[in-house]
């Protein structure tokens, strides 16, 4: 089922706004749905990114309680995340 969304802009704001829709060959209306629909699906990827998350997390928390977890120092860790970052950007230089 389809919803009536309205709001209320001032009448030059409007006018230009048509005009730009016209000019692309689409009516306001259009633009306006177009734009809904891109608000709507930069949404879902948000939702669906934070239940991914969350699950990540909870994870995490699994292997801990479960003593499944390796602690690393933080040096050590720089170091390691340095040599990862090297291997990808040699890749990129070096197809």
């Amino acid at each position: 089922m389809d919803t009536r969304i309205q709001f209320r802009v001032d009448e030059e704001t409007k006018r230009l706004a048509q005009q730009m829709a016209e000019s692309q060959g689409r009516t306001l209306s259009d633009a306006c749905r177009d734009l809904t629909e891109q608000l709507a699906d930069q949404q879902r990827k948000a939702l669906s990114h934070d239940v991914w998350l969350s699950e990540q997390i909870n994870l995490a928390f699994e292997k801990l309680d479960a003593g499944k977890s390796t602690f690393i120092e933080h040096d050590q860790a720089k170091s390691i995340m340095a040599e990862r970052k090297a291997k990808i950007r040699s890749r990129s230089v070096n197809p």
